[in-house]
């Protein structure tokens, strides 16, 4: 790589699906979920084999402790934790990170967004678009990573792609969460990607259309920044500068506006793991399709994710459901309802 490459992982989410695993002071990105690492651990293990510099993390202040630790038990040190008072959405949080890593390089350098709670299972595939995103991302185009979509998923957002560039595409628009019947039709035109939340771009490039397309934002974000200061290994920013910035999505505040947008196919074995429903599709699965975690006893369940952390869990005949036991919580549910335990 002709110039340094950032990781900046977004550890700022609540994961309210995954309830009640995933907690507002414990939420998943914390918690070992598909696998014996975290899932934030997980994506900083996932670099290895690229030639990076040390990652900046973004994260609630709340978590600053578990945050630090993790990284620690894996000897990676980073060269910021951003400790954001209050959350913002994407736009600002990567905002606060380009400044941090502007302030920890000589130069520009280059930023690999990457939000802590996804599974990528081929990481050769991954590095692979990863190596493709590079030179567009240099040369000052502002790149994402779009998932191949395999099924007619209505959850998600989609990139409609437009002419090739390269091994990249631009992007002709993107598009809200779908109903199902133009779902199906993204997924049989073959030029529709998920929209994976996975971004590349150097930091000043960044900062500049954030100042052109949402300059309010912007400037708070550098007050928050300048106004902040070291605490231990963090960087706790002003929290009345910050209170006071708008809340958006960098597809919303720049992705969708900017001309200089480019798409990199991704076929990779990827999930957001939003929902419990997608944490089952994500997990190794048993002949008949279940995943039992902890101290489960079944007899002829099918499709089932059933989860004990603390007490026996028995369950008869259930089929396509998800059940999660924690200390001071149950949840019972078809799995095709999932996306509405954040109701609760």
């Amino acid at each position: 790589f002709r110039s340094m490459l950032v990781p900046v992982i977004l550890s700022g989410g609540a994961g309210t699906r995954l309830w009640p695993l995933s907690r507002e002071l414990y939420p998943k990105q914390l918690l070992a979920l598909s696998g014996k690492r975290t899932m934030l651990q997980q994506t900083a293990l996932r670099l290895q084999g690229l030639e990076i510099a040390a990652p900046v993390i973004v994260c609630n202040e709340a978590h600053r402790f578990l945050v630090a630790e993790q990284l620690r038990q894996l000897a990676i040190a980073p060269q910021a934790i951003v400790l954001e008072p209050i959350g913002r959405n994407t736009a600002p949080a990567i905002a606060l990170a380009a400044h941090a890593a502007l302030k920890a390089s000589q130069g520009d350098p280059t930023l690999l967004i990457l939000p802590a709670d996804h599974v990528i299972r081929d990481t050769v595939a991954f590095h692979k678009a990863i190596r493709i995103a590079l030179a567009p991302a240099e040369q000052g185009r502002l790149v994402t990573f779009g998932i191949v979509a395999r099924a007619p998923e209505t959850g998600y957002g989609y990139i409609h792609r437009g002419e090739a560039v390269g091994d990249a595409f631009r992007i002709a628009s993107f598009v809200e969460k779908p109903t199902l019947e133009r779902a199906r039709e993204f997924v049989a035109s073959g030029d529709h990607y998920w929209n994976s939340g996975m971004f590349m771009f150097r930091a000043r490039r960044y900062l500049e259309e954030l100042e052109r397309w949402a300059p309010e934002m912007a400037r708070c974000c550098r007050a928050a920044y300048e106004s902040g200061k070291a605490d231990l290994d963090f960087t706790r920013i002003d929290s009345k500068s910050f209170a006071a910035c708008p809340g958006d999505s960098i597809d919303y505040a720049v992705m969708e506006k900017t001309g200089d947008a480019l798409v990199v196919p991704l076929d990779a074995g990827w999930s957001d793991v939003g929902s419990w429903a997608a944490l089952h599709e994500a997990s190794d699965l048993d002949k008949e399709g279940n995943v039992a975690r902890g101290d489960v006893l079944v007899e002829a369940p099918s499709g089932c994710y059933l989860y004990s952390e603390s007490r026996l869990v028995a369950a008869v005949g259930l089929k396509d459901h998800v059940v999660v036991e924690t200390k001071d919580a149950v949840l019972v549910a078809p799995k095709d309802r999932v996306q509405d335990v954040k109701k609760l």
